[in-house]
């Protein structure tokens, strides 16, 4: 593993320590000021405050107390200073999720794609796209 997969675990890890404390200040800390947030719903945020105060609004209201695992599916690097992070997070611990998003087995499970770029050896997020992964119905 090469120094600057070890850096992006580390961020990862460090944002879903975040979540776990509920600590939305944390969770956001790498985010961009002209970063883009795509949430399970498909709304569009732009900029750290805004992704900052959204996830503030979840950890006190619907996600309080919940949990997130975020294992990293996927590091690509598209030149050695942009990378994109592909994670399969799973979201337990919820009092309720927002309308139109599954959790039959109690656990959201969503797609989590973040774009992180690096700057003066340090990674930063400049997008963060997340899609509920919805079971599949059955083929026939």
């Amino acid at each position: 593993m090469t120094n600057d997969e070890s850096l992006i675990r580390a961020l990862i890890d460090a944002q879903g320590a975040a979540w776990n404390r509920g600590d939305a200040e944390a969770y956001a800390e790498r985010f961009r000021a002209d970063g883009t947030f795509t949430n399970v719903l498909g709304d569009n945020y732009q900029g750290k405050e805004a992704f900052e105060e959204r996830h503030a609004e979840i950890f006190r209201g619907i996600y309080r107390g919940s949990t997130v695992k975020m294992p990293i599916r996927r590091i690509y690097f598209v030149r050695p200073d942009v990378a994109i992070v592909d994670i399969d997070a799973e979201l337990s611990g919820f009092s309720k999720v927002p309308p139109g998003i599954g959790a039959p087995d109690g656990i959201v499970r969503a797609s989590l794609l973040q774009v992180l770029i690096k700057e003066q050896e340090e990674w930063t997020i400049a997008a963060y796209h997340n899609v509920d992964v919805k079971p599949r119905p059955p083929m026939h």
